[in-house]
Order: C-alpha cells, then sequence, then structure tokens
C-alpha cells in the first residue's frame, strides 16, 4: 500500500468514526429517531423497581403480555384524571393478556394512600432517578408526565403517549395488540 493509499484509508476511517460520534451524541439527545422498538422495549422489561412494601419487582416478570408501563405521580393533575381509564381497562382486559404498571415518581406513603383513595387495580412500583433516565431513553426526551410505554407481546414498543391518554384512542390501540 502506498503513502497516499493509507493516508487515504485513515482519512476513510477517521471520517467515519466521527460521523458515528456525531449520529450516536444526536440520538441521545433526542435530535434523531429514538433506539429500536425492540430494543427499547427490552430496556424497558430489563429494568426493576421496588413495590410500596420496597420489594424489587422486575418488569420482565410480565414478558409475553401487552405491558403499559406509566410514569406518573400523585401530585401531577394529569396523571390523576387518566388513572381511572387505567383501572376500568385493567379489570376489562387483564384476562386477555394485558397489564397496566404504575411507575410513580414519588414518596412511597403517598402511592399507597392515593392507590386506596382511587382503587388501583395494578400494580404500582416506585420510580427514582434511574425510572426517569429510563423513561428518556425510551423517548420522553421532554421529560414529562405523564408519560406511557406500551409493549407488545414480542417485548417491542408498539407506541408511546406523552400527557394524559385519549381514553378512546388509547383502548382502540391496546385492543389491536390483544
Amino acid at each position: 500500500m502506498t503513502r497516499r493509499q493509507q493516508v487515504a484509508w485513515i482519512a476513510g476511517v477517521a471520517a467515519l468514526a466521527l460521523a458515528a460520534g456525531i449520529g450516536f451524541q444526536l440520538w441521545r439527545l433526542g435530535l434523531l429517531g429514538g433506539p429500536p422498538a425492540a430494543v427499547a422495549g427490552e430496556w424497558v422489561l430489563a429494568s426493576q423497581f421496588n413495590d410500596l412494601k420496597g420489594n424489587p419487582q422486575p418488569l420482565a416478570q410480565w414478558r409475553g403480555k401487552v405491558v403499559v408501563v406509566n410514569w406518573w405521580a400523585t401530585w401531577c393533575a394529569p396523571c390523576r384524571e387518566e388513572m381511572p381509564i387505567f383501572v376500568k381497562l385493567q379489570e376489562k382486559y387483564g384476562e386477555r393478556g394485558l397489564i397496566f404498571v404504575g411507575l410513580a415518581v414519588d414518596q412511597p406513603r403517598r402511592v399507597e394512600s392515593f392507590a386506596r383513595d382511587f382503587g388501583i387495580n395494578y400494580p404500582l412500583l416506585i420510580g427514582d432517578v434511574a425510572s426517569l433516565d429510563l423513561a428518556r431513553k425510551v423517548g420522553n426526551t421532554a421529560g414529562g408526565m405523564p408519560y406511557t410505554v406500551v409493549i407488545d407481546r414480542q417485548g417491542r414498543i408498539a407506541f408511546t403517549e406523552l400527557g394524559a391518554v385519549k381514553p378512546a384512542v388509547f383502548e382502540s390501540r391496546l385492543l389491536e395488540l390483544l
């Protein structure tokens, strides 16, 4: 290989590395499309958070179901508005393989009181900084709440929703997955 060919080869490799680095940073900042649905779904299912009693609960225990993970807080008004919708849908479609998982970014005692008052009929887990980072990684680059991620039976993210869900549209999209 001549000196000129070596320089051209090194320049080409350097250009590819630079393009990959720029692409990664744009993706990380949410300026490019997110990760593939299967990868992002696996990130969610590979996570674990404590339940209201402090016991770790892996989200992988619901693999094979349609899993709706909802980031919320007791102080979040839109979160409070959509909770009765989730309770009804869990009751209506739970036997068909639908499971809601509330990931509360809040204090356990507040969440426990809220769950009693609202008659929550699905698992509630306590989120932390890692849960917020997970939400960002799977599409919530704005960091808003509520944020809902729906994972299909194959472990892929089927769709996400930032803000309160629209009941009829949300239910029809879930039915497509059941």
